[in-house]
């Protein structure tokens, strides 16, 4: 992990959390499922307890769909995300995911950086397919990538 964050500590939100919606809205993401049962979602802080950004996962078996992640435009470029994701990364494989599977419109760049791959929609789980994240909020232009959780 980046020393300049470290350590980070997450704490449970849920998705009707003031911060964690205006964040969304914010970088232009989805917040419409955010209410729906069987997700996890996490506000990260540093040690002085200064918010640095939100994410999340819908676990299903071994794979995982990671969603909702933002840090705020100020303290992008800084491997906030990178680690933030390491983090959710951890707690998804804690609860048996080994696959992580995640959509997006505007990040594959950031992805790509981190060992993720562009993937045909035609290889994902169908459990991936069927969120609604894949199915409607997400539209079919939505770049698929794909990364095996690994340690």
């Amino acid at each position: 992990m980046n020393t300049t964050i470290n350590p980070l500590h997450d704490d449970p939100v849920t998705g009707s959390d003031p911060g964690f919606v205006a964040a969304l809205l914010e970088a232009g993401l989805p917040v419409d499922d955010l209410a729906e049962g069987d997700r996890a979602f996490y506000a990260y802080r540093l040690r002085s307890g200064r918010l640095i950004g939100y994410g999340g996962f819908e676990c299903y078996g071994r794979d995982v769909l990671l969603r909702s992640i933002v840090v705020p435009s100020a303290d992008r470029g800084q491997g906030i995300g990178r680690d933030l994701l390491a983090l959710l990364q951890q707690r998804a494989y804690d609860q048996g995911a080994r696959q992580s599977w995640l959509l997006t419109e505007t990040a594959a760049p950031f992805f790509e950086r981190i060992g993720f791959k562009a993937a045909d929609r035609a290889d994902a789980p169908q459990t991936i397919l069927a969120t609604r994240q894949a199915r409607s909020l997400c539209p079919a232009s939505a770049t698929l990538m794909t990364r095996t959780i690994v340690f």
